[in-house]
């Protein structure tokens, strides 16, 4: 009975931090959005440690905002040398995709989706239960297609971790690469960009 009264307390307390994140990230995105960005230009301009370990932070947190990284990956792009970036990026992707894998069931989203759209998360479900990797590869490299559902759907079915963050790994590894190195050519044949 205790046990099972400090999971409900753990659960409260973790959709409670993890509300608030999405509430302030929604907050700054939608309604401070340019002094935001100042700082961010401000941050990058002090030290280049300083972007990166910013970025890389900010890479990290995101998922659990539910925000798609690839905002992050355009606000970078201008500031960071492409290589550098993806690697920021991936990273950042990564552990944010092993955050939500590995909170989905404390979180038990998963029963509110599953009440709300029950025959689309039977559908999801039965099709990543056939075919994990490929699924997870076409989800994560998709655009319009939040990678960070597609981790909390494999964490609440217990999908092998390794695969989904190598599924992950590809998917967006490719999607990103497209952005970053694209826009970064972009940037640099409109002179907007050294």
């Amino acid at each position: 009975m205790i046990k099972q009264l400090d999971s409900i307390v753990v659960r409260r307390i973790l959709i409670g931090i993890w509300v608030l994140v999405v509430c302030t990230a929604l907050y700054l995105y939608f309604f401070k959005k340019s002094a935001v960005q100042g700082r961010l230009e401000s941050v990058f301009a002090l030290s280049l440690f300083i972007g990166y370990s910013a970025y890389l932070i900010m890479g990290c947190l995101r998922g659990l905002t539910l925000i798609p990284a690839t905002y992050l990956v355009f606000a970078g792009i201008p500031f960071f040398s492409p290589i550098p970036l993806f690697i920021l990026t991936l990273a950042g992707i990564l552990v944010s995709s092993a955050l939500i894998y590995f909170f989905a069931e404390s979180l038990r989203v998963y029963e509110f989706f599953a009440r709300k759209h029950e025959e689309k998360v039977a559908r999801i479900r039965n099709l990543v239960e056939k075919h994990e990797l490929p699924i997870v590869i076409g989800w994560s490299f998709f655009p319009f297609a939040p990678t960070d559902l597609i981790c909390y759907v494999c964490g609440t079915m217990k999908v092998n971790f390794k695969k989904c963050m190598l599924g992950v790994l590809i998917g967006e590894g490719a999607i990103c690469a497209i952005y970053i190195f694209l826009g970064d050519s972009i940037l640099r044949l409109i002179h907007l960009k050294q």
